[in-house]
This record gives C-alpha cells, structure tokens and sequence, in this order.
C-alpha cells in the first residue's frame, strides 16, 4: 500500500487547507471539461459538422493526455509539484486565448488546436493532483476524497454548460437553427460567423481567470509532496522494479481509467444529442449534462457517508461497475415514453440521465488500487494513468462513428464491453501483481 511516509508532518498538518486548495483546481477541471457538452452541439450547428466531425471536440481536448502525460511527469520531476500546475494553467490559459482568434475567422481547426492546448495543461495538472490526493492521508480514505475533489469537479460540470448556454444562446436561436438550412450561402455564412464570435469573450474571461489561478497556486502555500522515498518495506518489495510497465495492477488500472471516463464522457456529451432526437430542442436540452452531473455528485455524497465506515472502496467500485452495466443494457432494451422534469422522452434517456450515479465512485475506486505499493514509481504511475483519459478523445469518436452508420440509440452499445471491463478489474484485475 501507498504509506503515509510519503507525507511530510507539515503536509499532514495542512492537509485540510491543501484539500481546500486542491478542490479549487478541481472545480476548475471540471468547469473546462465538461462545457465540452454544449460546445459539441453548438459547433456542429455554428461550423456545420457531421456527427463525427462534432466528436473531434472531446477528441482534440482529450488526446492531449495521451501525448502529454509522460512528458508532464518528467516535468514534475524538475520542477515539482507547485511550479508544474502552475505552468499546467498557463498553458490552459493561452489555449483559450486560441479560440479568440479561431472564433473571429470561424477556423474549427483552430478551435481543435485551442482544445488541444487547454488539454494539454490540463494533462500536466491532472498528472499532479491525482497521485496528490491518492497519498495525501490514509489510502483507505483516499475514495473519500476524490468524492469531495468529484463533488467540486461535478459542480462546475453543472455551471459550466448552463452559464456558457446562458451567454450564447438566445431565445431567438430556436428559430434561427431551424432557418440556417433554408438560407443563401452568403447570408448563412453571415449567421454563423455571427453565432460563433458570441465565444470570444467568454473564452478571453476565462483565459485572464487561469492565469490568475496560476499564479495563486504558485504561491499559496500548498505543500509539495516527496514521492521518491520509500519505506523499507517498499525498497525490497519495488527491487527488482525498473519500470512501471512490471506491475500489472498499474496497466491494468490505467486500462480502466480508459473505459471509465470514454463510457462517462459518452454519456454527458452525447446525452444533448440524444435528447434532440427525441424532438426536444437544444435550448430544453441543455440541461440534461446538468441532470447526469448532479446524479454523479449524489454518488459522491454517498461514498463520503459509507466509505470506509459502512463499505470498502473496492467493494462500491464493485457495485458501481456492476449497476453501470445494468444501466447500458436498459439504455439499449427499454421502451416506453415518459414525462420527467417538463420533458416528454423515451425512458431510455433517463437511463442514460442515471449512469452519473454509478459513474461517481469508479474512479475514487480504480487510483487508489492503482497506485497501491508504488513507491517511487508514483509519478510515473500517475502519468500512465492520466494517460488512460484518451478514453475520453476515442470513445466519443467511436460512438460519434456509429451514431452516423446506425442510430444514436445503436451507438451505445458501445458502453457494455466499457462496463464489462471495468467488472473485471473491480473484481480480480486489481489483485494481479506479476505479469504471468
């Protein structure tokens, strides 16, 4: 197991003002992140993509992680963990820059390139703040406070795509969508340059704002953490270790982080969409990420009461892993129409709307299993993890690819095999410790 050896007596006294200062910086993960839900949609209207194309968003933004990663531990190495986050907003700060420029000659390319680069600060931060929390405090806790860092990352999910569509969109754009298609080339050009520049200032506030966060966290007093030492115990036992690819636990957690965050990633970008089919606007629809998040944040308010009181973390992440496949098959399976919240849709939405509550404790559950007996791999650990969040870049595309040769419905299935793995490692996957 990781110990606590690993944490200074300063860090231990300040944890609490350190989870403070971390949940910030997961607050604004989650503000970045999940306004992809509504960018989406918007850019396929504004810049007149397929369903694929749309899907590049989420692409973009998320193969950062796989590119970034291992370069983002070498850089924690140097500089360690304060001057790389703030360097990781930095980068995420002139990434949305980008889209000042993109937005002003409606160049989606562009826009992709402003996704990359806020993904890739995001990369070097999420390298830093995940092992961070892992081993700030008892590992048998550590499920309890990804559930806080969930809770504030989930609460910006709900924001973001409500303020942004508060910005943008207008009353008037319902009918306006709906003319798009029946206009002369040169007058749509002209509405759509028009809807896309409405970003521009939203994206500038945001840049001023992660700068701003960079420098805050540069010099807060957030404690670094020492993750090259290890105990006796861990020297003998990490020996004949030279590399994180030798433990199985790690890949294979790594593996699972890939098919957690593409299946929970499908369901909150995709959920718009799917509701659009169902005849309901972009405007109603807007607030379904909102209905998916806010089940995921009642998830984690649950694992900070039971876990580890009343249940073991790997034992919710098992019944986690199990209901979120239960909840694929009756998105596939189930038929009738319902009227929930103002909405008239088929029950299959609403279950999709449900996996936000099992999603909420999978990835508190994998990164302390993951990182269990590291020692001075940690680090490196953590960026083999982070790299499993290109999950988030090729899922949707997979599923964006489906959705245009079947049915957004038929696409879905694209979740079992996801939650079928994720049962595997909650079960047995994790308890693998020499490669056979």
């Amino acid at each position: 197991m990781i110990t606590t050896d690993l944490i200074s007596n300063d860090i231990k006294r300040n944890t609490t003002g350190s989870i403070v200062i971390v949940g910030i910086m997961f607050f604004v993960f989650g503000f970045v992140t999940w306004i992809n839900s509504i960018l989406i949609p918007y850019f396929k209207i504004a810049c007149e993509l397929t369903h694929f194309q749309s899907y590049l968003v989420a692409f973009a933004f998320y193969i950062s992680y796989l590119v970034m990663s291992m370069p983002a531990s070498l850089l924690l190495k140097k500089v360690g963990f304060k001057r790389g986050m703030m360097i990781g907003f930095f980068i995420m700060s002139a990434g949305a820059l980008l889209f000042v420029p993109a937005a002003l000659i409606r160049t989606y390319s562009l826009f992709l390139a402003g996704l990359f680069t806020i993904g890739t600060g995001l990369a070097v931060l999420q390298t830093a703040s995940n092992p961070y929390v892992t081993i700030l405090g008892p590992i048998e806790r550590a499920a309890q406070r990804f559930s806080i860092m969930g809770i504030c990352n989930k609460t910006a999910g709900i924001v973001a795509p409500l303020l942004f569509a508060a910005v943008i969109l207008r009353t008037s754009d319902t009918e306006l969508f709906k003319q798009l298609p029946l206009m002369a080339p040169g007058d749509r050009s002209v509405a759509l340059d028009e809807l896309i520049r409405r970003v521009i200032v939203p994206y500038a506030c945001v840049s001023v704002v992660l700068f701003g966060l960079g420098l805050f966290i540069r010099f807060s007093a957030l404690p670094d953490i020492n993750t090259e030492h290890e105990s006796d115990e861990l020297v003998v036992a990490n020996s004949d270790k030279t590399s994180v690819l030798q433990f199985p636990h790690l890949v294979l957690g790594a593996l699972a982080i890939f098919f957690h965050v593409g299946s929970q990633v499908i369901a909150i970008d995709t959920v718009i969409g799917y509701a659009g089919s169902m005849g309901i606007s972009l405007l109603d629809a807007k607030g379904f990420p909102a209905y998916i998040l806010f089940a995921t944040i009642c998830g984690y308010i649950i694992g900070i009461v039971i876990i580890p009181r009343f249940i073991r973390q790997v034992n919710a992440l098992r019944i986690c892993t199990g209901l979120g496949l239960l909840l694929s098959l009756s998105i596939l399976f189930s038929h009738g129409n319902v009227t929930l919240f103002g909405h008239r849709s088929d029950l299959s939405l609403w279950f999709l709307v449900s996996l936000g509550l099992p999603n909420s404790l999978v990835w508190a559950g994998i990164w302390p299993l993951a990182l269990a007996r590291l020692g001075r791999f940690t680090k490196a650990g953590g960026s083999l993890m982070i790299m499993g969040l290109c999950g988030n870049a090729i899922m949707p595309l997979v599923y964006g690819y489906f959705a245009d040769s079947f049915s957004l419905r038929q696409a879905y299935w694209i979740l079992i095999p996801c939650y079928l793995y994720l049962v595997f490692y909650a079960v047995y996957g994790h308890t693998i410790r020499r490669w056979r």
